[in-house]
């Protein structure tokens, strides 16, 4: 096995560096082959989808977590910039804008809805405090209403504090919901 990233340490916990090393391995071939060029990718084609949901174990001694979450930012904005080149290429940049338009309105009815109640609450325990998702969602909003200042890091490494269900957003509601921010966010970027 190689190094691919530093590692966390001996004493600290980091990601499974088999793991990661096949899932770079499995990544670089479908990159390298051209998968999913042909406009939409066929069911269990690996593009920036694949790498959107990456996850591995975390272990002692794996490889360092910022370096490889830096590295998977990289390789989806090159899968995107891939199909982007391609996509242009065939059908034009407004085509282009067009789509990520459309992807982009399917984020304002919850954009629309008032703070504390654009998602639904837990069934019981914790979740997402409202009041910092909230804040997010209205950089968003400014995002697209004014040109405001935000980019998909942002968005991916905003984390929230925990809160109470009566005060809380359904995590993975908002994770879904967030995950397609950062699709149309790293499209325009």
């Amino acid at each position: 096995m190689s190094t691919m990233f530093p590692s966390a340490g001996k004493m600290r916990t980091g990601y499974d560096r088999q793991q990661v090393e096949e899932f770079f391995t499995r990544a670089r071939g479908a990159y390298e082959s051209g998968q999913g060029l042909a406009g939409t990718p066929a069911p269990g084609a690996f593009d920036e989808q694949s790498v959107r949901a990456a996850a591995f174990d975390l272990v002692r001694d794996g490889y360092a977590t910022a370096a490889v979450d830096a590295a998977l930012d990289r390789l989806e904005a090159a899968f995107v910039q891939r199909r982007r080149t391609t996509f242009v290429a065939g059908k034009g940049d407004q085509a282009w804008m067009d789509h990520i338009a459309e992807l982009a309105t399917t984020l304002y009815p919850r954009l629309l809805r008032p703070a504390g109640e654009r998602f639904r609450a837990p069934e019981r325990g914790r979740g997402y405090d409202r009041a910092a998702v909230d804040e997010l969602l209205e950089r968003l909003i400014a995002y697209f209403d004014d040109g405001g200042d935000l980019t998909a890091v942002d968005v991916r490494t905003t984390t929230f504090p925990s809160a109470r269900a009566a005060h809380a957003y359904h995590e993975g509601t908002v994770d879904a919901f967030l995950d397609r921010a950062v699709e149309v966010l790293v499209a325009v970027e």
